[in-house]
């Protein structure tokens, strides 16, 4: 491992100068500045970096008015290796591997540098080790679908023996919100919607109850649910399936009361209340079968997300 006098000063990265597709504006760069870090930072090279929905909608410019300046190193979550450590970090040496979100708030101000580059740099309190019986790969998909189904289970005052209907089961959220409703919080009932081929993956993940979006109309079932989780932006037929008194939250588009609409906000320590559960394989990482792409197919990586049928996630191999 390089010791921090032989860190190289330039990288290569995938970056985009303008706002657009990303099929029109991802360019690879060879040359382009390791970043610098701050005290509370460490610089990490990174093995492998997870790609989210949110990657190509900030691409396209959809934040640019709380966007940091271009140009820009696309990419949230990373798994990789701390090769320098600023002065105040406690938790972290060089040599531990470690994963994470890199952007605390995900829409304000997300960070200029990025995860799809051969180092980025990151707030010690947005990472956590990676947990040991994961690959690089399996870790760099979960930082930031993983959190976000927490939080959002946290909003909804989850808990045990709570029945809850999760809108979008097969995607990188709502693999994550099955598997720690049911394992982290014992839920009594899951009830989760996906299209015909992908109802066995959602049983298989822990749903009681899979629904096939494209048979049935999810808000015409008798029974209703102590919380709704909509990870697909269906806010006003998910407001429709809740109880009296229950709980609805999504993550996309318009807000129907009484949902609350959310914005991630990224945390270390939920990476390490959730280890346990990684690491006993009671909660685990799902990437598509297509969905692991080399650094230099990172546009190839982009296309396929953006056709909405990723099952789980999109990642993108780094330095291996």
């Amino acid at each position: 491992m390089a010791s921090t006098a032989t860190l190289p000063t330039k990288m290569k990265a995938w970056t985009y100068a303008e706002y657009g597709k990303s099929s029109e504006v991802l360019k690879l760069e060879t040359d382009f500045d390791v970043p610098q870090i701050n005290d509370d930072q460490v610089l990490v090279k990174v093995a492998a970096a997870g790609i989210n929905p949110i990657d190509f909608k900030r691409m396209a410019g959809m934040f640019k008015v709380t966007d940091s300046p271009l140009p820009i190193i696309p990419g949230y979550d990373v798994a990789g290796v701390v090769v320098k450590v600023g002065s105040q970090v406690k938790k972290f040496k060089e040599g531990d591997e470690v994963y994470g979100d890199i952007n605390e708030k995900a829409l304000d101000h997300p960070t200029q540098f990025g995860t799809i580059a051969e180092y980025t740099a990151a707030e010690e309190k947005l990472l956590a080790l990676k947990p040991k019986n994961l690959s690089f790969i399996e870790s760099a998909g979960l930082p930031l679908a993983m959190e976000t189904a927490y939080e959002g289970l946290e909003r909804c005052h989850f808990s045990a023996g709570k029945s809850l209907l999760v809108l979008g089961g097969a995607g990188g959220v709502g693999t994550m919100i099955i598997q720690i409703a049911k394992q982290v919080y014992g839920a009594s009932k899951i009830a989760a919607t996906s299209s015909t081929g992908k109802l066995e993956l959602l049983k298989s993940l822990g749903a009681d109850l899979p629904i096939d979006y494209t048979k049935q109309n999810f808000e015409d079932l008798p029974e209703k649910f102590d919380a709704v989780y909509d990870a697909v932006g269906q806010c006003e037929r998910a407001v429709k399936a809740v109880k009296e008194g229950g709980h609805v939250v999504t993550i996309y588009g318009a807000v129907v009361p009484p949902a609350t609409l959310f914005l991630l906000t990224s945390d270390g320590a939920t990476l390490e209340k959730l280890e346990p559960f990684l690491e006993s394989g009671k909660v685990k990482p799902i990437i598509d079968p297509k969905g692991i792409f080399s650094f230099a197919q990172t546009p190839q990586a982009f296309a396929f997300l953006e056709t909405g049928r990723v099952v789980g996630k999109v990642v993108i191999a780094i330095n291996p």
